[in-house]
């Protein structure tokens, strides 16, 4: 679209909005000094794109009805066949739909994106299909995949796959339950404050959530480029391992990704070995989360012990501030999320990244329909804008310098310990609220501490971090979270694997 010169009366507008007086006799002077830019705006405007190719054909698919939908966890069924060979040959992945996938429906959960089309590949649909994948569909998530619960998307709430009318965790519910019902073998998830181990938890898989950057975000619809991870979600621990070695690493496009170190993962899979001796952290606090339940500390506990007998040093410690992340970590997704993910059109300024300006064009529209937006979404643009208004950005800095402390404190432990542990969620999956749900119920059955109080912190510090089905109570799931040093994903995967061929954990 072609950029004009400001009108006068719209120059007048601007000056007002920024506190500006412009005296009348100066207004056609910075009108003038502003053509050469505006030249420059449409020359851009006019010459090609510079974004990746696509490699290989697909078609635009199809929502799936209902018995093809049983739980909603769909968003769209498609086949997109990768490379004759590779290490994913055979696999059937599919990719929470906040990812690109060219020429196939991106809706992000959102009615408002409804229509929109991308023109290219994410990096890691590129990754997994020269591995030989085949990609079969875009998994249903949460509304801009701002909900810990399942009940947000525009189309309706996404089941759990043990027990309906139940939430299966957001916002990478499709992924969880597509994977745990085997219609895929792997799924991309997102995660920002939980979105992969949150709905692996309640769904009984496994989810990585890699040390920040590992994996290129490229042409993934972001909330906030300092939490913004993404990652696998598998039924079992060979897989997900499998699926980081072909995801992982630099693509030369996503700032996220700083002095990365990637591993072949699947080298450290020991067996029913890999827990004798490492030193295992039990943190105390991740077991006091507002609204936990007795049962999930009593299967974790359970599962530690099981660890313990398989050779692994097990002892608890203490780290009061994993308790107060949640409030340090408030700006960071109110402000920045509103900066990024709705004023910044689904971007921001002021990074090198792979900007989908076709996605930015889309999403602005916003604007004109707020009122569709969901009680998530509508909280954090509010509250967001309001303080950037009214106390400017001073608080979102803050955070970001208490931040090193909160992960200072992790660090601490972690030079005595291998792996940090604690439920991924302090409670079991919860009830999806009823359609006719006020706004504050829908809200805080959305973002509750039980259920990310111990997963969010690690978004901010960047540590890796894995949900591992550990047991069942009421006919649901339980999870227990095992964090790792930077880039130490290795010896999560280890002590995973070692847990999985010891351990049926349904019977726990």
């Amino acid at each position: 679209m072609a950029v004009t010169l400001p009108t006068k009366n719209q120059l007048r507008e601007i000056s007002e909005e920024i506190g500006l007086d412009i005296k009348a006799d100066e207004v056609a002077e910075y009108l003038e000094l502003m053509e050469p830019a505006i030249e420059s705006y449409n020359y851009i405007d006019k010459i090609p794109d510079n974004i990746p190719s696509v490699k290989y054909p697909r078609t635009p698919g199809y929502k799936p009805r209902d018995e093809e939908n049983k739980f909603n966890a769909w968003s769209v069924k498609t086949t997109v066949v990768g490379n004759s060979r590779g290490k994913l040959k055979g696999k059937r992945v599919v990719l929470k739909d906040n990812v690109m996938l060219a020429g196939v429906p991106l809706m992000n959960g959102s009615a408002t994106l409804e229509g929109y089309h991308p023109e290219i590949d994410a990096t890691v649909v590129t990754r997994l299909l020269d591995a030989g994948a085949t990609i079969v569909g875009k998994a249903h998530c949460e509304n801009f995949c701002f909900s810990c619960g399942s009940h947000t998307n525009s189309t309706g709430p996404c089941h759990n796959p043990y027990k309906m009318g139940y939430m299966a965790g957001g916002s990478s519910s499709g992924s969880a339950v597509l994977v745990s019902v085997g219609e895929a073998d792997m799924a991309i998830g997102g995660d920002q404050g939980g979105s992969i181990r949150m709905p692996a938890s309640w769904c009984g898989i496994y989810g990585m959530k890699p040390t920040h950057g590992l994996v290129p975000y490229t042409g993934i619809m972001p909330i906030e480029i300092t939490v913004d991870h993404t990652g696998p979600m598998t039924n079992n621990v060979e897989d997900n391992a499998q699926m980081l070695e072909v995801i992982a690493g630099l693509d030369g496009l996503d700032p996220r990704q700083v002095s990365i170190k990637t591993h072949k993962y699947t080298d450290f899979l020991k067996g029913e070995e890999g827990l004798k001796n490492l030193k295992i952290a039990i943190v105390k606090e991740g077991f006091q989360q507002e609204g936990f339940e007795k049962d999930v500390n009593e299967k974790v506990d359970t599962a530690l012990k099981k660890m313990q007998s398989m050779g692994a040093v097990v002892e608890q410690v203490t780290i009061p501030m994993h308790l107060e992340a949640p409030k340090i970590l408030s700006p960071i997704y109110f402000e920045g999320g509103t900066q990024t993910m709705m004023q910044g059109d689904g971007y921001g300024v002021s990074r090198p990244d792979l900007y989908v300006t076709s996605l930015m064009d889309f999403h602005r529209n916003w604007r004109t329909r707020a009122n569709e937006l969901p009680e998530t979404v509508k909280l954090v643009t509010l509250l967001g804008t309001y303080i950037k208004k009214y106390y400017g950005s001073r608080y979102y800095g803050k955070a970001t310098n208490l931040i090193r402390l909160l992960r200072g404190a992790y660090d601490k432990v972690l030079s005595k310990y291998d792996l940090l542990a604690m439920p991924t969620t302090a409670a079991k999956a919860q009830q999806i609220p009823k359609t006719d749900a006020g706004v504050k119920e829908v809200v805080q059955s959305a973002l509750p501490l039980y259920l990310n109080g111990n997963t969010q912190p690690f978004n901010a510090t960047h540590h890796p971090a894995m949900a591992i089905p550990c047991g069942m109570s009421d006919g649901l799931p339980v999870s227990i979270m095992l964090i790792g040093k930077h880039f130490d994903e290795p010896t999560i995967y280890q002590a995973a694997h070692a847990f999985q061929e010891s351990t049926n954990w349904k019977k726990i």
